[in-house]
């Protein structure tokens, strides 16, 4: 029996409901997902045509395409690595332009026209670029997975302070900044190591600067 001052709902009814919401609730399931098919289906195509490595590759690519996967996907280019697809580890480091940029957070139809370099681009295993060879000099890698992401960043670093461009770690805004391990730490922050090959990196990018190590 129902208690005096309750809403007159007794315990075997208010099951009852609960459980009617819950089977509506299931029954809206296959209908959501259909919604969300049929938008996925609705995705748009488009040419875009970019040079990679110096040579033209022209892709038809769903608008959503960010530029790490229409390298790895539809290039086939996979040294650039996917680690976590939130920019956050700098393993999909590549150039646009002579910038650095974390691929994972660009769509490809934004550089229709650019210059795109990967750890591709940079050297093969008979012509090394000077920093691969530093890093493999230096053991700046130990699984490796990080590693074409360093090099393309360490590669932009060099550029970027011979450019005089400043960072954090800079004494000035206005003056050219100097090539130092705190500079070096501080532009390449954005780039993680799991394996903590920090020291050896920061060696291998020092002696392609010119300094002693």
């Amino acid at each position: 029996m129902n208690k005096p001052g309750d809403l007159g709902i007794s315990r075997r009814d208010l099951l009852i409901a609960a459980g009617a919401s819950v089977a509506a609730t299931s029954a809206l399931g296959p209908a959501q997902a259909q919604t969300k098919t049929a938008a996925a289906s609705a995705s748009v195509g488009v040419t875009v045509a970019l040079k990679v490595n110096g040579s033209v590759r022209t892709l038809e690519l769903d608008t959503r395409t960010t530029l790490l996967d229409a390298l790895r996907d539809h290039m086939r280019l996979t040294g650039t690595k996917k680690g976590c697809d939130h920019g956050q580890c700098g393993a999909c480091t590549v150039l646009v332009d002579g910038q650095r940029i974390n691929s994972c957070l660009t769509l490809a139809v934004m550089h229709e026209g650019s210059t795109v370099t990967t750890i591709e681009g940079l050297g093969t295993p008979e012509n090394l670029h000077p920093m691969q060879a530093a890093f493999i000099k230096h053991d700046g890698y130990q699984c490796g997975y990080c590693t074409p992401g360093q090099i393309c960043s360490a590669v932009a670093v060099l550029d970027e302070i011979r450019s005089g461009v400043p960072s954090h770690a800079s004494g000035s805004l206005t003056s050219a900044p100097e090539f130092n391990e705190a500079e070096l730490r501080e532009r390449m922050s954005g780039n993680i190591c799991r394996c903590g090959a920090y020291s050896n990196i920061v060696e291998a990018v020092t002696e392609v600067a010119g300094r002693p190590v």
